[in-house]
């Protein structure tokens, strides 16, 4: 088997019920919560300090004939990055696979909460929900991390969070953040140029970028 092929599959994910059918609790931060763990989200900007938007900006992901809607400007650039380099060196995006922003304020963990701002992708959630770990094989977890250290610490990655969710990627700067204009410029400089760096470009098991991958995880895990 290859390791094409070892990334064809899929597990399924459990569905939730409605907050309105279930019993409800009011937090100390006026969070709503509800007996399946569930929450309501009712702050004017989400976990990473982003503000929640009332609509977002559809882009498609480059490669692919799918769509996502996020926050535009620098955090698109970013987000689609990372859409990007999945669907070219883990699996090719199907219909379904790519949740960006949503208006809908419930939510299982506060992480979440982020897809409100658009500053927030999952991909295949089903396959990877919240609480799950291990499902990625090595060599897509080889790439996952060269995606974070290419990144410098602008996106996090759900795999590495207290309740884990390995579909999860999020900005994880505030707006405005020099380094997250940064590291926009860069990905917009490989998009615009000769098309031998960035998404569809990158070998993420050469010495030198697995090397540096371990380091940027051992210094963010410390």
């Amino acid at each position: 088997m290859t390791p094409a092929d070892m990334t064809r599959r899929r597990f399924v994910g459990s569905a939730t019920g409605t907050v309105g059918a279930l019993a409800l609790g009011l937090t100390a931060t006026g969070e709503v919560h509800a007996a399946d763990g569930t929450r309501s989200w009712n702050k004017s900007s989400t976990e990473n300090g982003w503000p929640v938007l009332r609509e977002a900006e559809s882009f498609v992901i480059e490669g692919s004939d799918q769509r996502v809607s996020l926050a535009g400007g620098d955090a698109a650039v970013v987000l689609l990055h990372v859409a990007r380099r999945f669907h070219y060196e883990i699996d090719s995006l199907r219909d379904g696979d790519v949740h960006g922003w949503t208006a809908a304020r419930e939510i299982a963990q506060p992480y979440e909460s982020n897809h409100l701002s658009g500053t927030a992708v999952a991909i295949r959630p089903l396959a990877y929900p919240a609480g799950s770990k291990g499902n990625l094989y090595p060599n897509e977890l080889v790439v996952v991390r060269d995606i974070l250290a290419e990144l410098d610490g602008v996106v996090a990655w759900g795999g590495d969070f207290g309740t884990p969710k390995e579909s999860h990627f999020e900005i994880a700067v505030t707006p405005g953040h020099p380094r997250l204009k940064g590291v926009a410029r860069k990905i917009r400089g490989w998009n615009d140029g000769p098309g031998n760096e960035g998404a569809g470009a990158t070998d993420a098991f050469l010495p030198k970028r697995l090397d540096e991958a371990r380091a940027f995880e051992r210094r963010t895990a410390a």
